[in-house]
């Protein structure tokens, strides 16, 4: 059985009660300030402000914008730390623990990180193999790419860090505060997770303005139901596991997966070339069967193992599952 900061029992009566520092409707609050911290900076400066002819994209829009978040991740680090710590409700360590950073978690990162893994078999059979994509990977391409080009770092690293930074680390903890029931804490913070990435709508707008209207809103409910499954995926998480690293690691692996294919034949972009008579093809329906196998076989696999695979002695809260 993990064992729970005493703060946290504390706080949910198990273990001398006292009463909550905030109450869930001010968490809440809190959670959209802190949103509002996050985004609105991108819009206050014509650094980071898209237009016809700045996209979100350009790399001097990036850096400035990973400054930004960097900047808004300290405050509201700092401001959830003090609320924790006030009237020495908590002590640094415990709050440091609230907050993911300490125990690291390395090996809570190894198994969350193989845990999402087996949920994308398919997509991984299909990135790898039917794509050659291990090819790259002996060459390390993903990984230089990552550091020499704007828009993979700010996806892969810079992104993912500072969401969790914020949406995990820095907001989750003032639900467990606030004594809100673990089930609301997970499917309610990530749906502010969620709408914080609407603003993408609005820019996509600026910088496509022919596309139809129709098109950006399916666009966005589209982004707005994925983001809002995630969070709540990575809110699970980072309460079992305690860890803003290993919902980090997840976080950026998705990013490189993206949504998984669910329709359609599995073959190379290419197609396959047939050596003896020079022409291009495409390669047998076993390919595809194999992926949605795969597919199937990896959910099923993700659903038998998310409770040991998340089992950690440093959890934040006990998730019966």
């Amino acid at each position: 059985m993990p064992t729970i900061p005493s703060f946290i029992t504390r706080y949910f009566g198990k273990e001398e009660p006292k009463p909550p520092p905030i109450s869930t409707k001010t968490a809440v609050c809190l959670l959209v300030i802190y949103t509002v911290i996050y985004v609105a900076p991108f819009y206050l400066s014509p650094r980071t402000r898209p237009s016809p002819t700045l996209t979100r994209d350009a790399p001097s829009v990036i850096r400035a914008r990973i400054a930004s978040v960097s900047l808004s991740c300290v405050v509201c680090s700092l401001i959830t730390f003090l609320i924790l710590t006030s009237s020495g409700r908590a002590t640094t360590a415990e709050a440091l623990h609230a907050l993911g950073y300490w125990p690291i978690g390395l090996v809570e990162t190894f198994k969350c990180l193989s845990l999402t893994a087996v949920l994308f078999a398919g997509p991984l059979y299909e990135y790898l193999v039917i794509d050659e994509g291990w090819r790259d990977w002996l060459a390390l391409q993903p990984v230089s790419k990552v550091f020499n080009e704007w828009t993979r770092w700010r996806n892969i690293a810079a992104g993912p860090y500072t969401e969790e930074v914020l949406f995990r680390s820095a907001s989750v903890p003032l639900m467990l505060a606030a004594q809100t029931p673990v089930t609301t804490t997970i499917f309610l913070s990530p749906l502010i997770f969620g709408l914080a990435h609407l603003h993408h709508a609005y820019e996509f707008r600026v910088t496509h303005p022919n596309v139809p209207f129709a098109t950006v809103i399916l666009r966005s409910v589209v982004q707005l139901s994925y983001t809002t499954l995630f969070g709540a995926y990575a809110t699970f998480l980072f309460l079992r596991t305690g860890s803003v690293l290993a919902v980090f690691v997840v976080h950026a692996f998705c990013n490189c997966m993206g949504l998984p294919r669910v329709w359609g034949r599995v073959y190379p972009d290419e197609g396959v070339l047939d050596n003896s008579t020079g022409k291009v093809f495409r390669p047998s329906i076993a390919w595809t069967v194999a992926y949605y196998v795969l597919l199937f076989a990896g959910a099923v696999g993700w659903y038998r193992n998310v409770g040991p695979l998340t089992d950690s002695s440093i959890a934040l809260v006990s998730i019966d599952i």
